[in-house]
């Protein structure tokens, strides 16, 4: 058991080390992506606009449930999309890494921090666009947007584990790729990305409180649009990062030896 550990924090310090190597294919994927586009990355900004406007002036025109829709559309989509983007990605992560892993000696966790880079800047192209609606729609920083960047960060260190779980899931289970990828497009509808609780009973209340992606979500959306302390969402988050991260480390201590046999 500790030595599958002391072998987990050896490959994730390696790969943490290597930093330059994957943020270096990090850039050259999203390049890779948008070749000979002429927007380029921009579509990545222009993909949520899309969606996010979709949601705040088709879908909820005229209902009044939320005291600011647009800002809880703009920054509950904000997440969610990095999120999807995450968990249906890492899924296919070592089949996709198929070449490097049977091809060179990186450390495993180096194609973990290479999609968590990639899912950073794409990231980072949308919080364009949520912070352009936040501004639009009367919502300025406050205080309490230090409460929200303490959720991003604490999303920020909760994917590597992430991926690596659903990664190894993947790998040792072909269909689950499947499985995750439904679930995630269903999951948009039963997490409240759009739809808001407002005390609601009923199915809608055990989707809102059982849901775990629903506290990623209020660790940010909560402190910009209610101006709200969201600690219950932050340590029911921070529980779930832990039981992640342990998992994560003892499925790369005892198995990640054996992903080159799997690829």
């Amino acid at each position: 058991m500790f030595a599958a550990l002391r072998s987990a924090i050896d490959d994730l310090w390696a790969g943490l080390r290597m930093h330059r190597v994957w943020i270096a294919l990090a850039q050259e994927d999203i390049g890779d992506q948008h070749r000979r586009t002429t927007l380029g990355p921009l579509w990545l900004l222009i993909n949520y606009l899309a969606f996010a406007g979709t949601f705040i002036f088709v879908i909820h025109r005229g209902d009044s449930s939320a005291s600011n829709y647009a800002a809880y559309v703009a920054t509950g989509l904000f997440v969610w999309f990095y999120i999807m983007e995450v968990v249906t990605m890492s899924a296919t992560l070592f089949t996709r890494e198929e070449s490097f892993i049977k091809g060179t000696t990186l450390p495993l966790t180096t194609y973990v921090m290479r999609l968590f880079g990639q899912t950073v800047v794409r990231a980072g192209y949308a919080s364009l666009g949520c912070l352009a609606i936040l501004v639009l729609s009367g919502v300025y920083p406050t205080a309490y947007w230090l409460y929200a960047a303490a959720g991003l960060i604490l999303i920020l260190i909760t994917t590597p584990a992430a991926i690596l779980v659903v990664a190894f899931s993947g790998a040792y289970f072909p269909d689950s790729q499947f499985i995750i990828s439904n679930v995630m497009r269903i999951g948009m509808f039963l997490t409240p990305v759009f739809w808001t609780y407002e005390g609601s009973g009923g199915v809608r209340h055990l989707l809102y409180y059982w849901n775990p992606f629903t506290y990623f979500l209020e660790t940010v959306r909560m402190p910009i649009v209610e101006n709200a302390l969201p600690a219950q969402a932050f340590y029911i988050c921070l529980a779930i990062s832990l039981f992640l991260w342990a998992l994560a480390l003892l499925l790369l201590g005892k198995f990640r030896k054996e992903i080159v046999f799997l690829v």
